[in-house]
């Protein structure tokens, strides 16, 4: 990996970077869209490339337990696999420690599934994860973590959080023994839960280990925690971590999630939220999301957002159309897709080229101010802003603050 910080902001914590792997460069920040199965549903790898995205992220675990490792190596690797020539990461599989942890026995020598399947056993160590990786082929590949949900508290917390330190020295070791270390990454995963000392002993052992990992991710999180204790716990992070390595924040999907982590110092986050949410009819736009199947979108004639150049926007397909498809035509969800990754790629890029110019503090006022507009700012976005330097409501003393997570949805044609 090359990589190079090409601009900072001058306020925030914000950088733009330029991050060059085995198939090609990635321009930092960027939103990774999530190919669990190596496919992004509903998406050729052709359309997504002609959508300009050319980082994704596979799932090691599942891509393990289906088509399995020999499959990929006979097909020459993942990338050969699915039809992809741009650059791919691959998540450890620790997440499913959580998500499948019905699942899942945890013991130091690693995590001992039951298939979901067909309920076989499968024991995934460190050495395991990073040899399936190898096989995968993936350009970042990360460490196995003991990942615990959020709201976990107690012995739990710390017990994962050393346990992941002392499995990151185990993938190291098996990774450089292997000799994959000059074409593969390896990241590093700082965990710790919500509790700020255990960040910080995380974060000292991580950042020992600098000169044996290529970057660093933010794990743990969007776990359902409180979005005021998130931030904070992301900037704790942003600001500790070495400057001259890509710093990623994982699970993170919502545009206002987004750039303030990106104020933060963030330089890539991946969620599913995107395509997953244009299955069930929701677009994304600059002035929030909309839900397509509500009545008053039946005699729309405009596409999902005016000058939006995705294929959906730009071919004609209006809103009327996608109201009358949207869940029970599958070519809806595809439509949606696209737009929803392109979205998510033009407020990426918009933030790029805003630390560019010297102009992200009034990029972020912008975005919210129509985002957001009279439903009100999220008051922990205000709070992790102003942290860096940056006032939303700086000229604005109407605007309405609103607690929790401030997240803007319609739920009905009154909204």
């Amino acid at each position: 990996m090359q990589f190079e910080v090409l601009a900072k902001c001058h306020t925030t914590r914000a950088r733009v970077s330029r991050m060059r792997l085995a198939h090609g460069v990635t321009m930092l920040p960027t939103f990774m869209p999530v190919a669990t199965q190596a496919a992004i549903k509903g998406l050729t790898p052709q359309q997504v490339e002609a959508l300009g995205i050319n980082l994704i992220l596979n799932n090691t675990y599942h891509l393990n337990l289906r088509p399995g490792i020999q499959v990929l190596k006979e097909a020459g690797g993942a990338h050969k696999f699915q039809g992809w020539n741009h650059n791919l990461l691959t998540d450890s599989g620790g997440f499913q420690l959580v998500s499948l942890s019905k699942f899942t026995k945890i013991t130091e020598e690693g995590a001992l599934f039951a298939s979901p399947f067909d309920g076989s056993p499968t024991m995934l160590t460190p050495e395991e994860s990073i040899s399936i990786q190898h096989a995968i082929g993936a350009d970042i590949i990360m460490q196995l973590d003991d990942v615990v949900s959020s709201l976990t508290v107690g012995p739990r917390v710390e017990e994962a959080m050393w346990r992941t330190v002392r499995w990151l020295d185990r993938c190291i070791e098996f990774h450089q023994k292997s000799g994959e270390d000059d074409v593969q990454n390896l990241f590093a995963i700082v965990q710790g839960g919500l509790e700020a000392d255990l960040r910080d002993k995380c974060l000292d052992e991580m950042i020992a280990r600098k000169d044996r990992v290529a970057g660093y991710a933010i794990g743990g999180l969007s776990g359902g925690e409180e979005k005021d204790v998130f931030w904070r716990v992301i900037k704790q992070c942003a600001d500790k971590l070495p400057e001259d390595r890509p710093r990623y924040s994982m699970g993170i999907g919502f545009a206002e999630d987004l750039l303030v982590c990106v104020a933060l110092g963030v330089d890539m986050a991946d969620c599913v939220f995107p395509t997953r949410t244009a299955r069930f009819g929701v677009a994304l736009t600059f002035k929030g999301p909309l839900n397509l199947r509500l009545s008053k979108h039946s005699a729309d004639m405009r596409p999902i957002e005016e000058g939006c150049p995705c294929p959906t926007c730009s071919s004609g397909i209006t809103r009327a159309l996608l109201n009358h498809t949207a869940t029970l035509e599958t070519a809806a969800a595809h439509a949606i897709t696209q737009h929803n990754l392109v979205f998510q790629a033009r407020v990426m890029g918009g933030a790029r080229d805003a630390i560019m110019n010297g102009t992200f503090p009034q990029y972020l006022k912008d975005f919210f101010a129509n985002y957001f507009g009279d439903a009100g700012y999220p008051e922990w976005c205000v709070n992790a802003l102003r942290s860096v330097g940056v006032d939303l409501l700086e000229g604005k003393p109407d605007t309405r603050v609103v607690s929790g997570d401030g997240a803007k949805w319609e739920y009905s044609d009154a909204a």
